[in-house]
C-alpha cells in the first residue's frame, strides 16, 4: 500500500494510524542493549545462543506459543526467509496488522526502524540495530513501525523472519529507503 502524502504524510486503512515523521539527517539512536530505554515503543530485542561444534552451528529461531513469539496463533503463524547480498537496502516497509520477529541468522544487518504511529509516545523516533553473526539478536517489530536493514560487510546476510499473520499484500505499505521526511543516512558513518 502506497503512502498517500496528500493527506499531510497520513496513510489510513483499518489498523494503526500512518504518519510519516519529519526527521533530522541521520541514524536516529543506535541502540546497543536489549533494555535501552530509548528503543521504539513495542519493539523488543533479545539475544539468542548460538550453539557451535565442529560441523558448524546451531540456533534455535523461535518456538510458538513461547517467549516472544508468545502471542502468535499457530493457524496464520508464517516463516520466511531473505538472503541479501552485501550492500543491499531493503527499506522501508510497514504494517497495520502484523507483527514481525526478526532473526537474523547469517551475516550482519543495519536494522533500520521509524515509529509511523501517529499515537505513540515514541512517534517519530528512529532506532538503528546491528544485528546478525557479531551480535544475535532477536527483533520483534510491532505494526505501525516502519522497518528496514542493510546488508553490511562483505559476506551475504540471511534473515529468518516470523509474522503473526500470513502475507497479505493489502496490509504491506512502504516508504522509499531514502524518504525525504524520515532522512535516514544508509551511508558508512566514518568516526
Amino acid at each position: 500500500m502506497p503512502v498517500d502524502r496528500s493527506t499531510a504524510g497520513q496513510a489510513r486503512s483499518p489498523g494503526v494510524a500512518i504518519t510519516i515523521p519529519t526527521c533530522e539527517k541521520g541514524l536516529g539512536t543506535v541502540i546497543r542493549t536489549p533494555d535501552s530505554a530509548d528503543l521504539i515503543q513495542g519493539v523488543a530485542l533479545r539475544p539468542y545462543a548460538i550453539h557451535p561444534d565442529d560441523r558448524g552451528y546451531f540456533l534455535e529461531v523461535a518456538r510458538l506459543c513461547e517467549g516472544m513469539v508468545e502471542q502468535f496463533p499457530a493457524a496464520t503463524t508464517q516463516v520466511s526467509a531473505a538472503l541479501s547480498y552485501p550492500g543491499t537496502i531493503k527499506a522501508f516497509h510497514f504494517h497495520n496488522h502484523q507483527t514481525d520477529f526478526w532473526v537474523p541468522v547469517m551475516g550482519m544487518l543495519q536494522v533500520a526502524l521509524v515509529d509511523l504511529r501517529a499515537e505513540s509516545p515514541t512517534f517519530g523516533r528512529r532506532n538503528t540495530i546491528y544485528a546478525g553473526t557479531l551480535q544475535p539478536l532477536r527483533i520483534l517489530i510491532p505494526p505501525g513501525v516502519g522497518h528496514g536493514y542493510k546488508v553490511i560487510g562483505t559476506e551475504a546476510a540471511l534473515l529468518v523472519y516470523v509474522t503473526n499473520r500470513q502475507y497479505d499484500p493489502s496490509d504491506e505499505g512502504r516508504i522509499p529507503y531514502n524518504d525525504e521526511n524520515i532522512q535516514y543516512d544508509w551511508d558508512i558513518q566514518h568516526k
